[in-house]
């Protein structure tokens, strides 16, 4: 299946197909250099598979992990396409998750001022979410994806059979963000959450949560609007995670956690249950009023009320402007 995207700044094709990482050559062009980013946690039988199907790939390999996402490897990355002889006419590869996919993408918009980025997302999270859009960064002076660029991929080829050497708590993590968007924009996706096996359907799940993603990012490619309803959660969430503490979290762990607060009554029990179903989490055990303070620094905050998207009824979403002391209430009834 070909899932056309189209943007401002540019127009690129997602294809999703089983088997389709020995067949990247159908899609790309290949008969260049191409430098492919992958990590330490992917396995390198992906890396060499893409290798295979090049005229002339050089693979970088960087460690597992958020920390990789730094401005020490972009440096070093563009010193690999100084020191291979790299051109405007060639490109970069990433085969991994969101911290390649980042990383790399901005190497791609970056080095003589933008050559071909094609992304190869292998986990859930990369594959439904964060390789589709066109926003590219790195994290820097302790700040999460401060220094980056929109900037879109020449082709996204998704093969779902990657997904087959995650571990059961990956492949959770990466469907909370396809929770995330059914409760926003598509009921039926949700249904499927609530009344489906999952990993037999993972395919449609992928397929659904990739054409949310397609709408509102071609209605609002650059976050002015729309493309807000992408932070469902993340108030809670971002909170979460920046705490030293929490960091034996996943970021859609604490996607899951973040959503409770933020859905009508009716909603809640609903979207428990499905994320009970998905061992994703939906108490903590954390110090809530350290998350709480935490949350008071959100850019959303103006005085005593923060903006949230908030889901009244599966599939349908407000901006809401709610006391913050509401939204402390809430979460501190999530305490286990």
């Amino acid at each position: 299946m070909i899932i056309p995207v189209k943007t401002s700044t540019g127009e690129y094709n997602i294809v999703l197909e089983r088997g389709a990482l020995s067949q990247l050559n159908k899609h790309l062009k290949l008969n260049r250099k191409v430098l492919i980013v992958t990590d330490s946690g992917v396995p390198a039988e992906y890396s060499k598979i893409a290798a295979a199907q090049c005229k002339e790939p050089y693979i970088v390999t960087i460690p597992e992990g958020e920390a990789s996402k730094c401005f020490d490897n972009y440096k070093m990355l563009l010193g690999k396409m100084v020191e291979f002889g790299f051109t405007r006419s060639d490109c970069v590869m990433a085969v991994g998750g969101g911290v390649v996919g980042d990383l790399s993408g901005f190497v791609a918009a970056s080095f003589m001022r933008g050559v071909d980025f094609y992304n190869i997302p292998t986990t859930v999270l990369s594959q439904v979410d964060s390789s589709v859009g066109g926003k590219v960064a790195i994290d820097f002076e302790g700040y999460k994806n401060i220094v980056g660029a929109f900037y879109p991929p020449g082709a996204v080829i998704i093969d779902s059979d990657t997904l087959k050497t995650l571990p059961q708590r990956q492949i959770s993590n990466g469907l909370s963000e396809s929770v995330k968007m059914s409760l926003t924009s598509d009921e039926k996706l949700f249904e499927l959450f609530e009344n489906e096996e999952i990993m037999p359907n993972i395919d449609p799940i992928i397929e659904a949560s990739l054409k949310i993603k397609r709408y509102v990012v071609e209605q609002d490619e650059k976050e002015g609007g729309l493309r807000k309803i992408l932070n469902f959660g993340h108030t809670l969430a971002h909170a979460i995670e920046s705490e030293n503490e929490m960091q034996n979290l996943y970021h859609g762990e604490c996607v899951a956690l973040g959503m409770i607060p933020m859905c009508a009554d009716g909603v809640k029990p609903r979207l428990i249950k499905v994320l009970e179903k998905l061992n994703l989490p939906t108490t903590v055990d954390y110090d809530t009023d350290i998350i709480i303070e935490a949350m008071r620094h959100d850019k959303k905050m103006s005085g005593d009320e923060i903006t949230v998207v908030y889901v009244p009824s599966v599939g349908t979403f407000q901006m809401k402007t709610m006391p913050f002391s509401e939204l402390a209430k809430e979460f501190k009834g999530m305490k286990q």
